[in-house]
């Protein structure tokens, strides 16, 4: 916690808002989806997922292929408490919706489903497309494609496994836009990521979620920020963006969000 209090100090003395920005590219995303005031509709399917599932007292049994949550350490745990301690924010669920919206992003690959409270806005935000989510640990694998299906929600191509296994058989796919959000090691962080450039294509966009979760998850973002084929990234603190545009020189922004 220490190292996250230090870092986001650094990162706020060193970020900026969209004035800051001179970059046409990064300037758009910036003022018309990360700062989209818009109450969109699909808000309230997301609000109302999101409070299903906070109040529901039920508990699984848990397996943590990586580092697991920092704030709840049983094994069994209750859907009500990952859903506030380990689920996807409200407000970052709701820029996951506005990012897919955006770049209407048609093949979507999701690193750690959990609850599917990402799933879901990134579904919300492109109704139409194909996406994929994968869980390494069944019994939260199975509860969350039961619950999509109770709540009529449209099909995701749920995997479960260990995500080096699973990846292994997408790496003839190509995506849009990717969601890495497991097992928040530097060395699985690079592996995936490495794993994973076979399926990009110019406009396709990389978010790794936790990049100040630890000194090693800065480490691996800051490989992966000098990665040849790397040509923007965004740093919000929470989120990292990497895009791979090749008539954009290379910059690295910090943005406030």
């Amino acid at each position: 916690m220490l190292y996250q209090i230090i870092q986001y100090i650094k990162f706020f003395l060193k970020s900026t808002n969209q004035h800051g920005v001179h970059s046409p590219f990064v300037y758009n995303l910036v003022t018309k989806c990360f700062y989209d005031n818009t109450s969109y509709t699909e808000y309230k399917n997301i609000i109302a997922y999101r409070r299903s599932l906070l109040k529901n007292k039920s508990t699984i049994a848990v397996t943590d292929l990586g580092v697991g949550s920092s704030k709840i350490k049983s094994t069994a745990r209750s859907v009500s408490k990952m859903a506030k301690h380990a689920g996807t924010p409200l407000q970052r669920a709701k820029l996951l919706f506005r990012l897919v919206h955006y770049f209407n992003s048609k093949h979507i690959l999701e690193l750690g489903t959990s609850l599917g409270i990402a799933s879901q806005a990134m579904r919300l935000g492109n109704p139409k497309a194909t996406i994929i989510s994968i869980e390494g640990c069944p019994n939260l694998a199975a509860f969350t494609k039961a619950n999509f299906l109770n709540n009529i929600m449209k099909p995701i191509n749920f995997m479960t496994g260990d995500f080096k296994d699973a990846l292994s058989n997408l790496t003839n796919n190509s995506f849009d836009f990717i969601f890495f959000d497991g097992n928040h090691t530097k060395t699985a962080t690079l592996n995936y990521f490495n794993t994973l450039l076979p399926t990009i294509h110019n406009d396709s966009v990389f978010i790794f979620d936790d990049i100040y979760w630890s000194k090693e998850m800065t480490e691996a973002w800051e490989v992966i920020k000098e990665h040849p084929q790397v040509t923007v990234t965004i740093d919000t603190f929470y989120w990292g963006f990497v895009f791979f545009r090749k008539e954009q020189h290379k910059e690295h922004f910090k943005i406030r969000v």
